[in-house]
C-alpha cells in the first residue's frame, strides 16, 4: 500500500503533480487558479515537490522572470504510483457492489463530471476575486 508520505510531500502538495503533468508546465499562479487555492498555499506545496524531485522549477518562455513548475521523471513515476493507489482503492470500494449497480454509478459519475467540466468552462465556475 502506497504511503504518500513516501513520496517525499505531503498528500495536498503530491495532488499539484497530476494536474501538472496533464498541463504542462506551468506557472504557481496558474496552478492556484486552476485548484482554487491561495498561491501562497501552493507555493509551499510546488517547493515541496521540488524539494522531493518531483517537479522542478524552469524559465517561463514568455517571460523569463517568471518561472513554471514541471514535472520530473521522478514525478512521472509518483503519478503512476498515485494513480494505481486510487485504481487499488476504488477496485476494494467497488469489490462487493453487484456489476449492474457499478454500471449505473459509472454512467451517472461520468455525467456528473460532464456536468461539473462544462460549468468550470462558463464564468460560473469562476471563484470571484478577492481585490488585492
Amino acid at each position: 500500500m502506497l504511503r504518500t508520505g513516501d513520496l517525499g510531500a505531503e498528500f495536498s502538495a503530491l495532488m499539484l503533480l497530476l494536474p501538472l503533468q496533464a498541463g504542462g508546465p506551468m506557472r504557481v499562479t496558474d496552478l492556484a487558479d486552476l485548484k482554487q487555492a491561495d498561491p501562497s498555499t501552493i507555493s509551499r506545496q510546488a517547493a515541496q515537490l521540488v524539494k522531493a524531485g518531483l517537479a522542478r522549477r524552469e524559465a517561463d518562455p514568455a517571460d523569463g522572470r517568471a518561472s513554471r513548475l514541471a514535472v520530473t521523471e521522478a514525478g512521472e513515476h509518483a503519478c503512476e504510483q498515485l494513480r494505481a493507489a486510487r485504481t487499488a482503492l476504488l477496485e476494494r470500494a467497488l469489490s462487493t457492489w453487484p456489476a449492474d449497480r457499478i454500471a449505473v454509478f459509472t454512467r451517472l459519475f461520468e455525467e456528473f463530471n460532464d456536468s461539473v467540466e462544462a460549468l468550470l468552462r462558463t464564468d460560473l465556475g469562476t471563484p470571484p476575486r478577492e481585490n488585492a
